[in-house]
């Protein structure tokens, strides 16, 4: 199976290419040769490969700085989904996209089916609908792939934010009014790739969702965090009030994944195991930079 990938350096982008099997023929394509700023160079990009199947693992996530960056968001997010789409089309190449829980408007307690009704809260969340319903329309076959509260050993996310912080501190204020699943980017990535090999062998598409589980909190994620790694910090439980951001943020972000599980057998990762292997690499990283700034 020949895989094009478009994303290099994100999180899940990057766990693909440490967990591509040795019979998959991986292309990456990184901003350089794919920027999806513009949708006539992915279009460009797309028409050139020469694969079974694609992968889009690019996103605009920087979710408050798109409040004022609105047309970047969607070109990255939007028009240059349709336009990856557009092409898939017309050469009859499938596609895995992914994509992300605030397409909904994230209230209520009820984890959210993919086909309940979308209402997105913010910029980044309706960039993100904008790309999911501009790819339908192209009738490229495709699957669109849910989550959310991604982590891994790579780039910014919540749990190297917490190590960051934890160093320092031996308290901490954290939300525990916004709900969701953890999900390692390790497992998104074992499951894009199985998603791209249904494709091949002819699955018909659909749209998904896939988190870990069980769901928490921020705080208590958080708490986790602090456990797994040794770190003497407390806890403390505030509402989201006390932290105001320019994007406002969903509270229930809980997605139902039984339908994942149903037609492919993909069950929801354990994020605390997830957690556990995601803090050995960030201490095998250490080790490695010390013994090489000894040597």
């Amino acid at each position: 199976m020949k895989i094009g990938l478009f994303g290099k350096t994100g999180q899940v982008a990057q766990e693909i290419q440490r967990r591509v099997p040795a019979n998959v023929v991986l292309t990456v394509l990184g901003r350089d040769a794919a920027d999806f700023s513009s949708p006539m160079n992915v279009r460009r990009a797309m028409d050139a490969l020469e694969v079974d199947v694609a992968v889009n693992a690019v996103a605009y996530t920087a979710v408050d700085q798109a409040e004022t960056e609105q047309n970047l968001a969607n070109a990255v997010n939007g028009l240059s989904v349709k336009a990856l789409g557009e092409v898939c089309a017309s050469r009859g190449i499938p596609l895995v996209h992914l994509s992300t829980d605030y397409v909904f408007p994230g209230h209520g307690e009820t984890p959210w089916k993919p086909d309940d009704a979308t209402d997105p809260q913010n910029v980044y969340g309706a960039s993100k609908l904008a790309g999911e319903q501009a790819l339908t329309a192209t009738g490229a076959r495709h699957i669109t792939l849910r989550t959310s509260w991604v982590f891994s050993a790579h780039g910014k996310n919540f749990v190297k934010t917490m190590l960051r912080l934890g160093a320092d501190r031996d308290t901490l204020e954290v939300v525990a009014d916004q709900f969701g699943g953890p999900t390692p980017a390790a497992d998104i990535a074992d499951t894009c790739l199985a998603l791209a090999d249904a494709l091949v062998q002819g699955h018909r598409g659909g749209t998904y969702h896939y988190t870990g589980g069980p769901d928490v909190c921020w705080a208590d994620f958080a708490r986790e965090v602090f456990f797994q790694s040794g770190l003497k910090v407390a806890v403390t439980n505030v509402t989201s009030d006390k932290f105001p951001t320019p994007a406002a943020r969903p509270l229930n972000s809980r997605l139902d994944c039984r339908s994942l599980e149903t037609e492919f057998g993909i069950s929801r990762p354990d994020w605390l195991v997830g957690l556990q292997d995601v803090l050995e690499d960030l201490n095998s990283r250490v080790q490695r930079f010390k013994g090489s700034s000894r040597s």
